[in-house]
């Protein structure tokens, strides 16, 4: 692949960024009373404010021309046309497939992939309405109250988010669990609080061997047993997500509820396949559908839209911007509403996992940063804890604010604080505060003097902070799977920027196969070749392991 960093493009936007990165925001308004209208738009019923960035109408048209120098749009036409884009695993990459709306086919290799997709899909919203109404019943004839998806990375993190953010939604008899963590504080923690006689499992393992996943699995079933429970009762209350059919079988499970998935779903874009069972079984097959199709709108937007004015492109190329001229090494995500709480850990996955990468597709090292650190918590919480280092720290920290226009509450006034909030606070980053005025605000206090002055540099706001606000029109299963989708594609882009595979995740394995290791030694195995630090690491967890046993 050609050099990005010594790429005309690339110069060209060096310059600009030598002759512009410092100038205000709030000048850049003053100059452009057009520019709110100029540096927003609207897709798939979303709707983002670019207008607090740094960046100017040439910067924007410089992104754009590094965008296009490389190859963005052959890259979208690939990953679309089911080619093989994930280089390093020889795997299509075919998230869109699982939420395609249309009747237009979707090839792998001449194949088309839809028949199946919407078999699955079809067997998962029957499945699920059959728990939600009552017809799928546990072994003593009781209906289903819990469900208890056992999975992590992928297999986790969509579907918690998704169901937190739609919990106003959600089924009134069901209560959802997510169990992800190998320690056995979380798994305990919730088989304490359902009852096995109408408890559902969902074992979420596309190889149904991953080690966190089955270590819960085999204790979820043990606990079952243990219950009075029989092994022909496992099938009414363990169901699968997996394309190991054997290992499904040998488990216990029924083959006829094991719901597959492809090779070319990747772990962290695999909520809107098999995995989002739990999701389906919360807000039903209609609501499920309607995320799908939410989803998908933003996928047509990404696929059509000039690259001017396409949304995830935009959202892109600015991140780019950020971290590669003004060096910022991280990304704030704070959505207003609580029922997003977990989107800020979903994104982390998706960034950091996708673009965490040091080497390009040719396996060269890349010559730029890559993904920024992704993190976050909802507003208004997190005003009253990390906004202080947003507004005065010394790190150049970008912002997205994520807020829905309609409450799924009817708490009225709340929701008029809670957006107020979240305008001001862009706001604020923006425009921040001088000395001046510190020192009127501070004279109408009554103080004077070398006191007053002694006050003025601790409540000056440097300003000039940049931000995104996207505000959705409520926070509904359309709206949630057009915003995913956003930041799935908005991910893409800056891998094709940056030269990345955006699609495998290698560095997730070698601490897994450590640990392996590990184990075995700590169960009594053989001594492996450690350094000093890690052979006392182990014999000191191995003498309390024994002690305790």
């Amino acid at each position: 692949m050609d050099s990005l960093t010594s790429s005309a493009a690339w110069q060209a936007l060096a310059a600009h960024h030598a002759e512009t990165g410092e100038a205000r925001l709030s000048d850049l308004f003053a100059a452009d009373a057009g520019r709110f209208e100029r540096f927003s738009l609207s897709a798939a019923g979303l709707f983002l404010d670019y207008s607090k960035n740094r960046i100017d109408p040439r910067g924007m048209e410089l992104l754009l021309a590094l965008a296009r120098s490389r190859g963005l749009e052959n890259a979208q036409a690939a990953m679309f046309a089911g080619r093989r884009i994930n280089t390093t695993e020889n795997r299509a990459v075919l998230h869109v497939a699982l939420r395609n709306r249309a009747d237009t086919p979707i090839e792998v290799d001449g194949a088309d992939v839809m028949p199946a997709v919407r078999q699955v899909l079809a067997r998962m919203g029957e499945f699920a309405e059959g728990v939600r109404s009552g017809a799928w019943t546990g072994h003593t004839g009781e209906t289903i109250t819990d469900v208890v998806n056992i999975g992590i990375g992928g297999s986790d993190l969509g579907p918690a988010m998704a169901c937190q953010a739609l919990a106003a939604l959600g089924h009134p008899r069901l209560t959802m669990h997510f169990v992800s963590n190998i320690d056995g504080d979380h798994l305990a923690g919730v088989l304490a609080r359902v009852n096995p006689a109408r408890t559902l499992f969902i074992v979420a393992s596309k190889t149904f061997t991953t080690i966190e996943t089955m270590t819960n699995a085999a204790s979820a079933r043990a606990w079952f047993l243990a219950s009075g429970a029989t092994e022909a009762d496992i099938a009414r209350h363990f169901v699968a997500v997996s394309t190991n059919a054997g290992k499904v079988e040998a488990f216990g499970i029924d083959p006829a509820n094991m719901f597959g998935f492809w090779d070319w779903v990747g772990g962290r874009y695999s909520m809107w396949s098999a995995v989002g069972l739990p999701i389906a079984l919360w807000v039903g097959r209609d609501g499920f559908e309607a995320l799908l199709a939410g989803a998908h709108a933003m996928d047509r937007h990404f696929a059509e839209a000039p690259l001017e004015a396409n949304m995830p492109v935009i959202l892109g190329l600015i991140g780019v911007w950020y971290r590669n001229f003004f060096g910022a090494g991280s990304l704030c995500v704070a959505p207003y509403a609580q029922a997003l709480a977990r989107l800020p850990a979903y994104l982390q996955q998706l960034e950091m996992e996708s673009n965490g990468k040091s080497v390009t597709r040719d396996g060269a090292p890349v010559e730029v940063a890559t993904c920024p650190v992704i993190w976050g918590e909802p507003g208004t919480n997190g005003q009253h804890a990390f906004f202080q280092l947003l507004h005065q720290g010394t790190d150049l920290i970008p912002v997205d604010f994520i807020a829905p226009l309609a409450a799924s509450h009817g708490l009225a006034d709340h929701h008029r604080l809670l957006l107020a909030n979240c305008i001001a606070q862009s706001k604020a980053l923006m425009v921040g505060k001088g000395a001046d005025e510190v020192r009127a605000e501070l004279t109408a206090q009554g103080l004077s003097g070398e006191a007053l002055e002694a006050l003025v540099p601790h409540r000056v706001f440097p300003g000039n902070r940049p931000s995104n606000t996207l505000l959705l029109p409520d926070l509904s299963p359309a709206s949630l799977g057009a915003l995913i989708a956003l930041y799935e594609h908005k991910v893409f882009v800056q891998s094709v920027i940056w030269g990345i595979n955006a699609f495998d995740q290698w560095g997730v394995e070698l601490g897994k196969q450590i640990a392996s290791r590990i184990g075995d030694e700590l169960a009594g195995g053989a001594a492996g070749e450690h350094d000093a630090s890690t052979r006392g690491l182990i014999a000191l967890a191995g003498r309390r392991l024994g002690a305790a046993a």
